[in-house]
């Protein structure tokens, strides 16, 4: 589990499954993401939990610690088609948006992935639609690589949310390695 100021990065739970199914039936929520049912939106907190019991890191549900609200998700996710590296994503609920939450949780991710994973970079990807998006990873000092952008195989070649534009971030050439206690 990882603990900022106001949040939780924690294994996801039973219950988080409603909560999450009501984020994948909002469709502002999921405007710049493919459909998804309900019983999608619970393949993908089983596909969360293995991929977490197998590596140790996730897109990690997301708690408010004042109220023990569920916002969402965010973390490291390992390389998976058609990644191959390790990747920083996040989701919140939309009574969540516009708090800094995202920031303070994606802030976090890159801590603890600096800290215990042995990755040269992470990476980061959206639709270019998605200001909000990949303003965060800016924000964050991730860089755009226009050279990776790519197709999206998983989504026909007439859908709009096919094209993702690459964010990039290095390993900070100081600060907390693999092992360290920071």
């Amino acid at each position: 589990m990882i603990e900022t100021e106001r949040l939780l990065l924690r294994g996801w739970r039973e219950t988080d499954r409603a909560p999450f199914r009501a984020m994948a039936a909002d469709d502002e929520v999921m405007r710049f993401l493919p459909a998804t049912s309900a019983a999608e939106a619970d393949a993908a907190i089983d596909r969360m939990i293995a991929t977490e019991a197998e590596h140790g890191h996730v897109f990690w549900a997301l708690e408010r610690k004042a109220d023990g609200a569920f916002l969402g998700f965010c973390g490291i996710m390992p390389p998976r088609p058609p990644l191959h590296e390790t990747e920083i994503g996040w989701r919140l609920a939309r009574h969540a948006w516009g708090q800094g939450y995202a920031r303070e949780a994606a802030q976090a991710s890159l801590a603890w992935a600096w800290a215990n994973l042995e990755v040269p970079a992470v990476m980061a990807m959206t639709v270019a639609g998605n200001v909000r998006s990949w303003q965060l990873m800016e924000r964050l000092g991730m860089t755009r690589q226009p050279d990776e952008d790519f197709d999206h195989p998983a989504l026909a070649e007439d859908d709009p949310l096919r094209p993702h534009i690459v964010y990039r971030i290095q390993r900070p050439t100081e600060g907390p390695t693999k092992g360290s206690t920071a």
